[in-house]
């Protein structure tokens, strides 16, 4: 019998199922919280937008203590024990994930956790819901 053969199958309740599952283990915060976090806490902003959507949607203000690190990488360049990480990675870092909506983001901060970033969360709405909030953008939404 091989080893795979033993392993239980994986229940897929679908997309939504998933999301709700990896937003049960988040404090999910508000831009306006998430730009506070940011100015006065030390936290760190990151955007997961691939390239493309950043050119059509806006970008996040370049003053801001903000990184791009497209979702494809994002578990590599944040834990602390990967060849690739960034400087920053740590276990205790805040990160606050921001994609376009506030879906992938949930997902991505969850993965975040799971790899031991334990203060990882992600912003309500995303893109879209930090700029109708007026918080600082560039580019073609500002």
């Amino acid at each position: 019998m091989s080893a795979l053969a033993s392993v239980a199958p994986v229940r897929y309740d679908g997309v939504d199922a998933l999301l709700a599952d990896a937003r049960s283990r988040l404090d999910r915060i508000s831009p306006r919280a998430a730009f506070q976090e940011l100015v006065a806490l030390g936290a760190l902003l990151v955007d997961i937008r691939p390239a493309a959507q950043r050119v059509r949607e806006g970008d996040l203000a370049g003053w801001l203590p903000a990184l791009v690190v497209e979702r494809n990488v994002l578990e590599w360049r944040f834990d602390p024990r990967s060849d690739a990480r960034l400087p920053a990675a740590s276990y205790d870092l805040r990160v606050l994930v921001l994609c376009q909506e506030g879906y992938t983001s949930s997902l991505a901060a969850d993965a975040l956790r799971s790899i031991g970033v334990h203060r990882a969360t992600d912003v309500i709405g995303g893109f879209a819901a930090w700029r109708a909030a007026g918080m600082p953008v560039a580019g073609v939404a500002a």
